[in-house]
């Protein structure tokens, strides 16, 4: 077990209301998150005799962060930073795209750098609820509450032998080698439609891959459908959530020759290649679309533009433009 100091951040915090609610006591708790025992028990004692809120928590890590730099809430004391980062808010900035600009924009002026926790905190627990309402309305996911977090226990069928995220090779992680894919389903109405979406990692390359059913054997099949035609060295992996719909994990690999990896349960952010790329789908097809009525055709067509947008991480150039120019790949979709 890892016993160096470590800070815990917003995802652990959902992670220990999950694995309380799970019965995990604070020994199993800390063995899952690699920190000391002690620093759960902290953790939980921040709340005394109060059952255990991540929300809450963090709200009293970044009090009690604040007190220590004199008691002062930063943006509600310095209009320039309320302004800039409501105006980035608007804007649809994510709180760490806006905490990172200031670092960027104002590198030698501490008055003018805030977290992007505090940021959250600021958003999260707002006096005045219509502002609070408004602030969120800003947020790309815009959740009433902060994280991605599940309470209670998982009903999902378990992956039967998953090999998990932690066993991928390093070339995954660097991105510098291609060929490594992130995968996800985008739930239709009521969930009773859906559509998969297939990323490259390295060159942000999108498939939509469309889907009758959602069914483990349907996905099966349309992903190696989809996979069919991509040329050998650019299929290496495919990291993908614990969504029942990839249980054929093993057929599928021995088909298509990719391996899996599974992220672990209820951690998106170890996807964010693809969970950022289903946010802008969702532009297109905010939730409550009936993926049934939309036609191949359609689907196709915002493939094509989302691939053809240019990219910051790319440096403006595009997906399409990446995977065609550095491989001399076309049409192979």
């Amino acid at each position: 077990m890892k016993t160096a100091y470590k800070r815990l951040n917003q995802y652990d915090r959902f992670e220990i209301e999950k694995l309380i609610a799970l019965g995990k006591n604070n020994l199993q708790i800390a063995s899952a998150l690699s920190v000391h025992p002690s620093t759960i028990s902290r953790e939980r004692n921040r709340l005394r005799n109060e059952p255990y809120n991540a929300i809450k928590a963090l709200g009293f890590a970044v009090e009690k962060s604040l007190n220590k730099r004199g008691g002062k809430k930063k943006m509600d004391n310095n209009p320039k930073l309320k302004n800039f980062v409501y105006s980035h808010l608007k804007l649809h900035w994510s709180p760490q795209q806006i905490s990172n600009a200031l670092k960027q924009f104002y590198p030698f002026d501490p008055s003018m750098q805030i977290s992007h926790e505090s940021i959250y905190y600021h958003i999260y627990v707002q006096p005045k609820k219509e502002i609070e309402k408004l602030l969120i309305s800003q947020l790309r996911q815009k959740r009433n509450y902060r994280g991605n977090v599940r309470r209670g226990v998982d009903k999902r069928t378990t992956i039967k032998d998953p090999i998990r995220i932690d066993e991928r090779p390093e070339d995954v992680i660097t991105r510098e080698i291609p060929g490594h894919w992130e995968g996800d389903l985008v739930l239709g109405k009521n969930r009773e439609s859906a559509i998969g979406t297939l990323v490259e990692r390295t060159t942000r390359f999108l498939i939509i891959v469309p889907l009758k059913k959602k069914d483990a054997t349907s996905v099966r099949k349309a992903f190696e459908k989809a996979f069919s035609n991509i040329p050998k060295h650019l299929k290496l992996s495919l990291t993908y959530d614990n969504g029942t719909e990839m249980a054929q994990h093993k057929l599928f690999t021995k088909n298509s020759k990719v391996k899996v990896y599974f992220a672990h349960p209820y951690s998106p952010w170890e996807r964010p290649t693809n969970e950022n790329t289903n946010g802008l789908i969702r532009d297109y097809f905010p939730k409550g679309t009936d993926f049934n009525l939309v036609t191949k055709k359609e689907l196709n067509t915002i493939q094509n533009q989302i691939n053809e947008r240019p990219r910051k991480t790319l440096e403006y150039d595009s997906p399409l433009n990446t995977i065609s120019r550095l491989y001399m790949i076309q049409n192979f979709i």
